[in-house]
């Protein structure tokens, strides 16, 4: 029985126990008022009891199942297979695998992997069986309990809530552990990758080439990891972005805040938002086959060099793809200004477009600077349009129209294909993801702060 079908059956048990528990409560009392809670609550108490324990369990044993599993068949192994070399007997298991789960061609397998095959079969499919009686005898045994224990003088109402509470803190902790395990592993990998170059080499070299040989006779064999040429690229394609989408984006939220009809403002705004919900890899296409040829067509036409792959293209599509951030978040910072600001500065006489410029405007400044930040962290985070438009080379220009590359683009280069985590290539991209995520981090701190405090200006 797969997971999704366990799933499936528990979340019927589970709206059965809602039911019975329900009926159950309102069974032992004459009138619904008579109970300690509302009926519903009876029913979530036992349909918690149904489902939680038995989610848990189905958790620990999907985590737990390949461990099993790959005890049992390194236990049942030959005496002849266990004393095989720790290389070579990790290389026959993960054949085995690979035979077994990826249902791959066997006729080509040796006679042990394919032994060895069979055994994670079969193990697997008892771990499934085993899995799904377990689960569903605990789910059964949870509503029974559950069952039991309704009464009227059940404080159904503080359970449930307490249990809600429960797995509110239980979601939060598991992100934030996640964070945690997410900025450990850059650190940890970073650090290995600074001692092998150091940081003032890594932070202030100007040449980019990480391509390192296998041996030192060969050529290339010392590799240069000066990250500046990355640092200026990223920051001239999210300058071009930013460019074309804050002009855009304000003056977009100030016509739709501040000038246009209910009907107009109810058809444009989600419109402008749709540009949000399109894929980043469209918009890459879009970059890469319409806007990189159109712009060095035009730049032919005016005599300028405009390579194949430029800045502009990339920034000039991540600008339209960014629009949507600045404007929804300004429209909003506008909006919440107070009407009280507009009726006093018409009542002094100014217009419409002397009242946006002094009154509106300043009073919605922090907030609108904290969007713009954010919108910043977005397009430095930013990789599809890059890679498909702005190109690889390390070049470190000034040049708009020039080919250059980022630092998340340099991350995917460097991660593709089979990788080994222990040469100053791979480990690179480690400390690249280490300088992105403290860039952007800085920057969405620093946009949180400046929006908290216009927040509380006007609240």
């Amino acid at each position: 029985m797969s997971p999704s079908l366990i799933a499936l059956a528990l979340l019927a048990l589970s709206a059965a126990g809602y039911r019975i528990g329900r009926r159950r409560a309102l069974g032992q009392v004459r009138r619904a008022r008579d109970l300690s809670s509302l009926p519903g609550y009876y029913g979530s108490y036992v349909a918690l009891w149904a489902l939680l324990p038995a989610a848990a369990l189905l958790l620990v044993l999907l985590i737990a199942g390949p461990w099993l599993a790959d005890g049992w068949v390194t236990a049942g192994l030959p005496e002849r297979l266990q004393r095989l070399p720790p290389a070579e007997l990790e290389r026959l298991l993960g054949d085995a695998k690979n035979l077994a789960f990826v249902e791959a061609a066997g006729g080509g397998a040796a006679v042990e992997t394919r032994l060895v095959a069979e055994r994670f079969a079969a193990a697997d499919r008892g771990l499934a069986r085993a899995r799904a009686i377990a689960v569903l005898l605990l789910a059964a045994a949870g509503l029974a309990w559950g069952w039991s224990r309704v009464s009227p003088r059940l404080p159904a109402m503080a359970r449930v809530e307490r249990a809600a509470k429960a797995l509110l803190a239980c979601g939060s902790t598991i992100a934030i552990l996640t964070t945690i395990g997410i900025v450990l592993s850059l650190v940890f990998e970073a650090a290995r990758f600074f001692r092998l170059v150091p940081v003032t080499e890594f932070l202030f070299g100007l040449e980019w080439s990480p391509q390192t040989a296998l041996r030192a006779d060969q050529v290339g064999s010392s590799g240069a990891f000066g990250a500046v040429p990355l640092f200026a690229g990223t920051l001239l394609v999210s300058a071009i972005a930013m460019a074309i989408a804050v002009p855009i984006g304000l003056l977009s939220a100030i016509f739709l805040s501040e000038y246009a009809k209910p009907g107009l403002r109810t058809l444009a705004k989600p419109l402008l938002e749709v540009l949000a919900g399109i894929p980043t890899v469209v918009y890459g296409f879009f970059a890469a086959l319409t806007v990189a040829p159109l712009l060095r067509r035009l730049g032919e036409s005016l005599g300028l060099e405009v390579a194949s792959e430029s800045a502009l293209a990339a920034g000039g599509v991540m600008g339209i793809m960014i629009i949507p951030i600045v404007s929804s978040l300004s429209d909003d910072v506008i909006r919440a200004v107070p009407q009280a600001l507009r009726e006093a500065s018409f009542g002094l006489g100014a217009t419409r477009a002397e009242t946006i410029r002094r009154v509106v405007f300043p009073a919605a400044l922090p907030g609108i600077v904290g969007g713009i930040l954010l919108a910043v962290s977005r397009a430095i985070g930013e990789t599809m349009i890059v890679v498909m438009a702005a190109g690889l080379a390390a070049n470190l220009t000034a040049n708009p129209l020039a080919a250059v590359t980022t630092v998340t683009v340099q991350i995917v280069t460097l991660l593709v294909g089979d990788q080994e985590f222990d040469s100053a290539k791979t480990l690179s991209a480690f400390a690249l993801g280490l300088v992105l995520f403290v860039v952007t981090l800085g920057l969405n701190v620093i946009a949180l702060q400046v929006v908290r405090r216009y927040r509380e200006q006007y609240e």
